[in-house]
């Protein structure tokens, strides 16, 4: 965590609206103030928040979490407003500036919509501003549901290539048995991601308000260390959580990713069988790509070859037709043919809009050569 610069911090719905009775302005307080610390120190921060039901059914007088899933929608509606509100208030107090991002699984399973998110949300990072992230639960059904915050805090995670996720919890972190029951429990401070043993460690369900548990967390830190983003599972009323996790405090249970994130996302675009096409560059690209690590610009860009929509990915071919590179079209390959050989500066004018100066901008590129 010392190292993170990039950072998903996702806190749970009992902690948000202190176990149901209302957003815990004091405790959503203190975060903003550890996120606004830290962004000023230079690090990217995204939090991802549950709350919006179960602040809904506060404002609803519901006790109980309903299971219709029109009534989950409408709870999280109304609950909606309070919860952006007070994240909003309380991060412009501590000088920073912050965004509402709602998505759902078909965001992130549709590459078009999936690099669009991910544009967005690396800008607003650019920008200093901390994306406050929840599952837009209004409009989604139970087939498209990500099924709670902790997998929605994963895909997030591997969208944006977060170098560690926090999850903050209303436990101290993940022992071998429950340690309620159990007093030979043991307290686990180090393991590695994606463990078979961890699941059985973590079995139970969650709060009457939250929807996971321990297990969900343990798969959430399966599925970040997938693209090479380490767990760290605290408790989320602990003092200074954030700030300690930062300098480098042995915080909870530390769910290590054996894989860097830079090998994670190669071997991930390395692999991908299912090209869609290709763009033939000048020698001059080439250099800049392969031996500056530089993005792929239009202008150097000869020609296209085949179909395929932004978000795909496509092969990045020499003069002489071999591939060198491949990445994440920005541009769909109509748009790439009235594109080539130009400047960023007409793009408006060619297009009708302007969008990104980059056909494959160099965090979604991976060499393929040697």
């Amino acid at each position: 965590m010392r190292h993170a610069r990039r950072i998903v911090v996702k806190v749970g719905s009992s902690l948000v609206t202190n176990e149901g009775r209302g957003l815990d302005e004091a405790a959503i307080g203190e975060w903003c103030v550890q996120l606004s610390a830290l962004v000023k120190e230079g690090r990217e921060l995204i939090m991802v928040s549950s709350g919006a039901v179960a602040e809904g059914m506060k404002r609803l007088g519901w006790s109980t979490r309903p299971k219709e899933i029109n009534e989950l929608q409408a709870a999280a509606a109304v609950g909606q407003m309070g919860l952006v509100q007070m994240y909003e208030t309380k991060l412009r107090e501590s000088g920073i500036g912050s965004a509402q991002v709602l998505l759902t699984h078909a965001d992130l399973a549709d590459r078009e919509r999936y690099l669009n998110a991910r544009s967005t949300l690396l800008t607003l990072l650019q920008l200093g501003v901390v994306p406050v992230i929840n599952e837009n639960d209004t409009v989604v059904n139970d087939e498209i549901k990500f099924g709670d915050n902790d997998t929605l805090g994963a895909l997030v995670a591997n969208l944006v290539e977060a170098d560690a996720l926090v999850i903050l919890t209303d436990q101290k972190g993940l022992y071998t048995a429950d340690p309620r029951s159990n007093p030979q429990a043991q307290f686990v401070f180090t393991a590695r991601a994606g463990d078979p043993a961890l699941e059985a460690m973590a079995g139970g369900a969650g709060s009457g308000i939250g929807k996971g548990g321990m297990i969900t967390k343990i798969l959430a830190a399966k599925r970040a260390a997938g693209s090479g983003a380490s767990t760290v599972i605290a408790w989320g009323r602990e003092p200074d959580a954030l700030l300690r996790l930062a300098a480098g405090e042995p915080i909870g249970t530390c769910l290590l990713a054996q894989t860097a994130k830079s090998q994670a996302r190669k071997r991930w675009m390395a692999d991908h069988l299912q090209l869609r096409g290709a763009v033939l560059v000048d020698d001059g690209a080439v250099a800049k790509i392969v031996e500056e690590g530089k993005s792929l610009l239009p202008i150097g860009m000869t020609g296209v070859e085949g179909e395929f929509s932004r978000g795909d990915v496509i092969a990045v071919r020499d003069a002489r037709g071999q591939e060198i590179a491949r990445g994440l079209a920005n541009y769909a390959s109509s748009e790439a043919r009235l594109i080539c050989r130009r400047a960023s500066a007409e793009f408006e004018r060619l297009l009708g809009y302007a969008a990104e100066p980059e056909m494959i901008h160099r965090t979604n590129l991976v060499l393929t050569k040697g």
